[in-house]
């Protein structure tokens, strides 16, 4: 390419982006906030900073000869962010922890304005029941056109899709503090589930006309609980988290069921007891159920082991305190295997399944901890709380 005279010369642009435009170490830009370093809230600004960590600025107005004195090579270090902001942020550090707030009482200016509920928690360890009293609230967000609320308050163990795991308060109407000290009470609660759920409390405001509107909701692991002491909380309400779906659907919790064992050496009989069930699943469109209970001794080659309890109409926490003996000699009981299932009854179609439960020497976990107790105590009747699965126990039909 020939180039005339007193013409300058062009270049393309991939020539351009080829010539080494920054020969030396890149620097980092100085920003704006470099020079004004933030401090904490109530912090003054005129704070003592840590020796050898004053800033770039600070340093060459107070000694501008000793700032003009400086080399260049000492420069680069000094222009760099991480020291102009050292000082700040030591001093943040240190008011952070002085004042690290309490998780449980944190206060956000989300939470706030949503209001804050006070309620407590006991776990009865010997009844396997967890007590929740809900006292009141203070200042929720209004949700109505008056500015008021009709609250109400909703409990939901989790994890767990179960409508009968969800309890509720009665509604308070045109209030924003109301006051309901009622204590809910979930049953069939065992050590394994204190360590792996979380309770979650939701506060909404009831319509008649319309959906029901959320207004806060805060959550407690289980965990955080000890046996037959009674927890105060006093939480701000949050905004509503999401729920993890992702859970294993294969042995879905359907309920709980509280079963007797006694063997009666006088009469050399198995007495099974149908006590109650706690939170079964709703399998009807009105969002109950109808439940009754099955019994099976297996194997049953005469087929003459089913009993079955009385139908307990629209309900998810039915009570039914019957008992079905088995006559059996004491010997044959471990090759025995009892199965329990529990059945929402239907007028002009086939009964839906609920859920159910199998004990017997080929169980597991507090299943053959129960059958066990029952062979090892004779007449004397032990009483467990079991978890009912969407696994029907063998191959039966209703």
């Amino acid at each position: 390419m020939t180039q005339r005279k007193g013409e300058k010369p062009t270049i393309s642009i991939q020539e351009h982006m080829a010539i080494d435009v920054c020969p030396g170490p890149i620097q980092p830009i100085k920003q704006i906030s470099d020079y004004f370093p933030r401090y904490p809230r109530g912090l003054p600004p005129t704070a003592p900073q840590p020796a050898g960590h004053a800033g770039p600025l600070r340093s060459a107005l107070s000694t501008p000869a000793a700032a003009a004195a400086t080399s260049e090579s000492d420069r680069p270090n000094e222009d760099s962010p991480e020291r102009a902001c050292a000082g700040a942020s030591a001093s943040l550090q240190a008011v952070r922890r002085d004042e690290e707030p309490d998780v449980e009482g944190y206060d956000s200016d989300d939470s706030t304005t949503l209001g804050t509920l006070e309620f407590s928690l006991q776990y009865d360890q010997e009844n396997n029941a967890l007590h929740c009293n809900i006292n009141k609230a203070k200042g929720l967000k209004p949700m109505d056109h008056n500015g008021l609320s009709d609250p109400y308050v909703k409990l939901h163990l989790l994890p767990g899709a179960s409508k009968a795991n969800k309890l509720r308060t009665k509604t308070l109407h045109n209030t924003l503090n109301p006051v309901w000290n009622e204590t809910l009470t979930y049953y069939g609660i065992t050590d394994e589930d204190m360590v792996r759920k979380t309770l979650r409390i939701s506060v909404c405001d009831e319509d008649k006309f319309r959906h029901n509107e959320f207004i806060g909701e805060t959550r407690i692991p289980l965990k955080k609980l000890k046996p037959n002491q009674v927890k105060n909380f006093n939480n701000c309400l949050e905004k509503q988290l999401p729920v993890n779906k992702t859970e294993d659907k294969s042995l879905e919790e359907r309920g709980r069921i509280m079963i007797s064992l006694k063997y009666n050496t006088q009469k050399s009989c198995l007495v099974v007891g149908i006590i109650r069930c706690a939170h079964l699943a709703a399998m009807d469109a009105n969002g109950f159920s109808d439940p009754y209970v099955k019994t099976y001794l297996k194997p049953d080659e005469n087929k003459k082991s089913k009993h079955k309890t009385a139908v307990k109409k629209k309900t998810l926490n039915p009570e039914f305190n019957e008992e079905f003996c088995y006559d059996i000699k004491y010997a044959d009981l471990t090759k025995k295997t009892l199965e329990v299932t529990v059945w929402d009854y239907d007028i002009g179609k086939s009964n839906d399944f609920i859920g159910g439960v199998s004990l017997g020497i080929n169980a597991n976990g507090e299943r053959l901890k129960h059958w066990f107790d029952c062979l090892k105590n004779k007449d004397k009747k032990i009483e467990r709380w079991h978890t009912l699965t969407n696994e029907l126990p063998g191959s039966m039909n209703d």
